[in-house]
């Protein structure tokens, strides 16, 4: 039985369906935002997305890595120096324990002025 495609795009010959269309489209338009939004001003959403695809998925990956090493950093410096434990944690919550025990150990410091 020989089956008859209804649209050109039914094709998988060029790999683009009806089915993963969609998601192809937002793909799209979720890396032109990041682009832009983590290109702080220098890009606009005409030039990504007139962009050639080598040049655009090179763009993206570097600015991928750039914010990924500067969350690590970031993470790396909220830890602390020797790897001490910080008093606030990353939701705002104090941690009483570790809290009180900083505090008395200050309290234990004699002024030097």
């Amino acid at each position: 039985m020989e089956r008859r495609l209804r649209f050109q795009l039914e094709s998988t010959f060029f790999g683009l369906t009806t089915t993963n269309a969609p998601q192809v489209r937002i793909n799209l338009f979720n890396i032109i935002h990041q682009i832009i939004f983590h290109g702080k001003g220098g890009y606009d959403f005409n030039t990504i997305y007139n962009m050639p695809l080598w040049l655009r998925g090179y763009t993206y990956n570097e600015m991928k890595k750039f914010y990924d090493g500067e969350k690590k950093a970031s993470e790396n410096a909220t830890k602390g120096h020797n790897g001490s434990k910080t008093l606030v944690d990353s939701s705002g919550k104090v941690n009483t324990p570790d809290f009180v025990a900083a505090s008395k150990a200050y309290k234990g410091k004699k002024s030097t002025k």
